[in-house]
C-alpha cells in the first residue's frame, strides 16, 4: 500500500453488517468499494449515498461507492472484506479469486461453520483462494450493524497470524466510535463468532417460551464453557473466549432484540417451525445452518456440547420445545468447570 494515498478496502457484499463496516472504514479515512448483486442497490450507494435495503434513512460517507462488477471492485484493493452467508462463501470465491490482487488482505466477518466441511471462513478462503493463512484475517466482535450505524461505541477483536496484517487493518477500521483490538488467534476468534450464534438460538427460545433471566443466563454461561472447551480443543487460547470475540460476542447476541440469531430462537420458542421462523426474521441465520457442523466439530474432538446438541435436534425436528427443555435441565449434575 502506497504511503502517498488512502487504503482502498472493497466490500463484498451489500448487507447490514458489510454496510456497517464499510461505513467504519470510510469515517476511518479508507476509501470503500462496496459488491452490491443488484445494480439498483449499487447506484444508490454510489449516487443517493444510501442502502436502501438496509438502512434508508442513514447517509453513508461519500467516499463510499459501489458496482455490481466483482473485477471494478477488487481493481487495486489492499483489503477485500467478505461479509456473505458462510454457506454460500465457497460457490462466490471461486469466482472472485481470480480477480484477488497477490497482495491484498482477506478479512472475513462471517460467523459460521462451513457445512459437510466443518472448515471455519478463514479455512475456506486459504483453500479456495490458495492464498497463505497470513494473508487471512478475521474480524468479529459484540457489533451490531444498527447501533454501528448510529455512531455507537462498539469494539470487535482482529485476529491474523501476521501481527503486522492485522494491525494495518487495524488502521484502516479505527475510528472514535469503533475501537478494534488485535490478536493472533484466528481459531478462537472464528469458533468464538460461530458457536455464539447458536448459543444466541438456544437464549431467543428460552425468552419465547417465556422462560426469564435466569435460564438467560444459565444458557450465556455453560453456552461459554462449552464454546470454551471446543475453541481450546482446536488450538484455541482460553483467554480469547473471555475476549470480544468471545464473551462480548456471546452478550451481544443473547441479550439483544436487534440480534438475528436471537430473534429466530424466539419464534422458535413461540411454536413458529423452522420454515416460518426463517421467513418472519428475512435475514441470514448463520446459528441454524451451522449448528450440525459445529456439534459435528465437537463430536469429532471428544468435546461435549449440550446445549448445541439440543438446539440442532430441536432445528432437525427430533424433538420437542418441551423436551429441549427437560433435556438440559435433566442432565446428571456434575462439578462446574
Amino acid at each position: 500500500m502506497s504511503q502517498h494515498r488512502p487504503a482502498r478496502a472493497t466490500v463484498f457484499s451489500a448487507g447490514s453488517w458489510g454496510t456497517a463496516l464499510a461505513k467504519i472504514m470510510a469515517d476511518a479515512g479508507t476509501d470503500v468499494i462496496m459488491h452490491a448483486r443488484r445494480g439498483e442497490i449499487a447506484d444508490a450507494i454510489t449516487t443517493a449515498h444510501r442502502n436502501p435495503g438496509y438502512f434508508p434513512d442513514i447517509e453513508l460517507p461519500h467516499t463510499i461507492t459501489a458496482t455490481t462488477d466483482p473485477t471494478v471492485a477488487l481493481e487495486g484493493a489492499d483489503f477485500l472484506v467478505l461479509s456473505i452467508p458462510a454457506q454460500s462463501l465457497r460457490a462466490n470465491l471461486a469466482a472472485w479469486a481470480p480477480h484477488i490482487g497477490p497482495e491484498t488482505l482477506i478479512v472475513s466477518l462471517m460467523k459460521g461453520i462451513e457445512r459437510g466441511s466443518g472448515l471455519r471462513a478463514s479455512q475456506v478462503i486459504t483453500e479456495v483462494t490458495g492464498v497463505s493463512a497470513d494473508r487471512v484475517a478475521v474480524l468479529s466482535g459484540p457489533n451490531l450493524a444498527p447501533e454501528i450505524m448510529d455512531g455507537q461505541p462498539a469494539a470487535a477483536t482482529i485476529a491474523c497470524t501476521d501481527e503486522d496484517a492485522a494491525h494495518r487493518f487495524q488502521q484502516a477500521c479505527h475510528t472514535p466510535y469503533f475501537r478494534p483490538y488485535t490478536s493472533t488467534d484466528v481459531i478462537g476468534c472464528e469458533l468464538g463468532g460461530a458457536v455464539k450464534n447458536v448459543i444466541a438460538l438456544a437464549v431467543g427460545i428460552a425468552s419465547g417460551m417465556g422462560l426469564g433471566d435466569n435460564a438467560a443466563a444459565l444458557l450465556i454461561t455453560r453456552g461459554l464453557a462449552e464454546t470454551t472447551r471446543l475453541a481450546v480443543a482446536m488450538g484455541a487460547y482460553p483467554a480469547t473466549l473471555a475476549g470480544l470475540s468471545g464473551l462480548g460476542d456471546l452478550v451481544a447476541s443473547c441479550t439483544s432484540p436487534l440480534a438475528r440469531n436471537r430473534t429466530f430462537g424466539v419464534h422458535l420458542g413461540r411454536g413458529l417451525s423452522v420454515d416460518e421462523a426463517t421467513a418472519a426474521t428475512r435475514q441470514t441465520t448463520e446459528g441454524v445452518k451451522s449448528a450440525e457442523a459445529v456439534l459435528d466439530l465437537a463430536r469429532t474432538r471428544g468435546v461435549e456440547m449440550p446445549i448445541a446438541e439440543v438446539i440442532s435436534a430441536l432445528l432437525n425436528d427430533k424433538i420437542t420445545l418441551d423436551e429441549a427443555a427437560a433435556a438440559l435441565m435433566q442432565r446428571p449434575p456434575k462439578s462446574e468447570r
